[in-house]
């Protein structure tokens, strides 16, 4: 069901800034993850995975925030 309500926020919008706050936690745990190693022996480390999925999610939830942010009605 769609509101017309005035005050009504998008899921949208919501679901972007769920996406921007974990992009954020993945990609610092990345970083920090690339320059203080486990000391594991972890297959294909080398690739980084938790820096490039946090910065994807990260462009999305900056994509779906800016495209669907709540905006006033003159």
């Amino acid at each position: 069901m769609i509101s017309n309500h005035p005050h009504a926020i998008s899921i949208w919008f919501l679901i972007g800034l769920q996406f921007l706050i974990y992009g954020v936690l993945v990609f610092g745990a990345g970083i920090y993850d690339a320059y203080v190693p486990s000391g594991r022996d972890i297959q294909l480390a080398d690739l980084h995975a938790a820096i490039w999925w946090g910065a994807i999610m990260f462009a999305l939830g900056l994509f779906y925030t800016v495209r669907f942010r709540p905006r006033r009605e003159s």
